[in-house]
């Protein structure tokens, strides 16, 4: 079984600063893409950072030049690193992964997610 396990998450000031870390362990042959999703009170969940394999990012444009996403793929573990906080980051923090467990099987997998608030 894989799995998905994030930390990192609080209560900050606007202007703030935080680091999510995700890790994932279990029965991992490799790990594909990476990333970041936000889920907004009442809005669908979004992609806010994302990270390929070989380190190629994308990001939401209002995240742009804020939010920095990386991976060390020794410790099966993406990252994201949160300056300038907002209001409007506040949400709930998930990480996916797409993940190899044999050479015949890849799918998604999402971590049980990371309460983020941000207050003015």
């Amino acid at each position: 079984q894989v799995q998905l396990v994030e930390s990192g998450g609080g209560l900050v000031q606007a202007g703030g600063s935080l680091r999510l870390s995700c890790a994932a362990s279990g029965s991992i042959f490799s790990i594909n893409a990476m990333g970041w999703y936000r889920q907004a009170p009442g809005k669908q969940r979004e992609l806010v950072a994302g990270i390929g394999s070989l380190g190629i990012t994308k990001y939401d444009d209002s995240v742009k030049g804020r939010f920095t996403i990386s991976r060390d793929n020794g410790k099966n573990t993406v990252l994201l690193q949160i300056n300038s906080l907002k209001p409007e980051d506040t949400g709930v923090y998930y990480c996916n992964a797409r993940i190899r467990t044999t050479i015949w099987e890849e799918r998604d997998y999402w971590g049980q997610g990371t309460q983020v608030t941000v207050s003015s």
